[in-house]
């Protein structure tokens, strides 16, 4: 029997809708819908325009409904962190955007009562100053907390609007930095010292969990019969792109590759060493209580962000053409440090990346394509150094590289990184995140059983992947 199911996959700057069929031995998926998720900046800073996205989903699942009229379940995931905070059911604003700037003195003011070193202790998280916790540290600076009632991840805050319940999936609220990394669970200590209200955080739930089944108003707007079930799936998006991995050897590392690049493998355990912490690896939760142990690299926002300067008053760019003119650049360019902060804010990105050459003694580059070919070198060089790093501090052998994600699909980026690692490649799938949303809740459904290993067999079998070796 083979049953269909919709995957809600959110990306910082584009959502999809995707239609998933499962059986025992099919997984297919196919895209229904693709919608821009563009931000919003008015005069307090910058926000997602999360009502914009909640119609594009809702338009989305009725087009998916329109084809498949016996969907049996929805799932949803999102970049992490962001969030709505909520009064009586609504929310009290549009959702900041990680990117804004609001954060700086939140981090201080949080060192302040927690320092970094026992903040790492208790949650396991590398330090980026969009995190939850800081972010929650501002709306209390500002006073918001005291008329909240309520905190939903922005995928949950879709969840509880297809279906009215408010819960917290336990991948994505693992990166807020308010879950105890060794027991799963809201952390009321650390809470109580941050200052932040125990009562705003709702029930944790697993992927795989059942959520609840669509409003009445939500069936009849898309269409979908009012017993289909949102099913809570891995909702960090990471969480379901490394549950996709293809990985038939247990020695692999992975990338996760779109806007940020993650890095890092799959454990039992956190790792929660001084040099980890020193290092900047974060342990995440993943699907069946696994620990992503990753770093976050400055991904193909760079490259986005370059491209987007390019096109302002200009026409169009034709990103292969691009990248084609970028593979045969043969003088060396510039390797930069892509986490660099200055590179985190939207704005003239090859400006900063000629900024950070000059200050630090690089050779400017001067065309389109030598800017090219130096971001892809520099996170070609970021990623191979971020996999040693993460074999290195937690002791698991690393013999293969999985790339998935839009990344995958940068075959210069992929090359390099084979060179600069001297390990094999292998690229694919594309849309790992909404295939991980769909095995989750395929093994919700029954459709398919068994290990992680098991359901990556099955994406290797229905995916074929693409295989970089070392040159020479």
């Amino acid at each position: 029997m083979t049953v269909a199911v919709a995957a809600v996959d959110l990306g910082a700057t584009s959502g999809r809708v995707m239609l998933g069929h499962v059986s025992a031995n099919e997984l297919s998926i196919r895209p229904i819908a693709r919608f821009a998720n563009t931000p919003v900046r008015t005069i307090d800073g910058l926000h997602w325009n999360v009502l914009e996205l909640y119609r594009s989903v809702v338009a989305g699942l009725a087009a998916a409904a329109g084809e498949e009229p016996a969907i049996a379940s929805i799932g949803i995931d999102s970049w992490a962190v962001d969030y709505a905070l909520m009064r009586g059911g609504r929310i009290l604003g549009m959702p900041y955007h990680y990117r804004d700037k609001r954060n700086a003195t939140a981090v201080e003011a949080a060192h302040a009562l927690v320092s970094p070193a026992e903040l790492y202790a208790a949650n396991g998280l590398q330090h980026l100053p969009f995190n939850s916790l800081y972010q929650l540290t501002s709306d209390r600076l500002e006073g918001t907390l005291a008329v909240a009632d309520g905190f939903l991840l922005v995928p949950d805050l879709l969840a509880y609007w297809l279906t009215g319940r408010q819960v917290a999936e336990r991948t994505n609220a693992s990166t807020t930095g308010l879950v105890n990394v060794a027991t799963g669970q809201w952390d009321d200590g650390l809470l109580e010292r941050l200052e932040l209200p125990r009562a705003l955080f709702p029930r944790l739930v697993d992927p795989g969990a059942s959520i609840g089944s669509l409003l009445p108003d939500v069936a009849r707007e898309t269409g979908m019969a009012a017993t289909t079930t949102v099913t809570a799936v891995g909702s960090h998006d990471t969480a379901s792109a490394v549950l996709a991995v293809p990985a038939v050897d247990a020695d692999f590392a992975y990338i996760s590759c779109g806007t940020w690049g993650l890095v890092g493998v799959e454990l039992e355990h956190p790792e929660l060493s001084e040099a980890g912490r020193l290092a900047n690896f974060t342990n995440e939760g993943g699907v069946d209580g696994t620990v992503r142990y990753l770093h976050n690299v400055m991904g193909l926002w760079l490259l986005s962000e370059s491209v987007r300067e390019w096109e302002r008053g200009a026409s169009p760019i034709s990103l292969p053409a691009l990248l084609d003119a970028a593979a045969a650049v043969a003088e060396p360019v510039a390797v930069f440090d892509t986490n660099d902060p200055r590179f985190l804010a939207p704005g003239d990105m090859p400006a900063r990346i000629a900024e950070w050459c000059r200050d630090n003694g690089a050779v400017v580059p001067n065309t389109q394509a030598q800017f090219v070919r130096s971001i892809v070198e520099s996170l070609a060089d970021a990623f191979a150094r971020a996999v040693f790093t993460a074999a290195s501090l937690s002791g698991k052998t690393v013999s293969v590289i999985h790339i998935v994600g839009g990344g995958s699909q940068n075959a210069l980026l992929c090359q390099l990184l084979a060179d600069r690692s001297g390990l094999p490649v292998l690229a694919g799938p594309v849309e790992a995140t909404a295939i991980g949303n769909v095995l989750v809740q395929a093994r919700t459904s029954g459709l398919v059983s068994g290990s992680r290993e098991s359901l990556r067999a099955l994406v290797a079998t229905a995916f074929p992947t693409r295989t970089f070796v070392p040159a020479g």
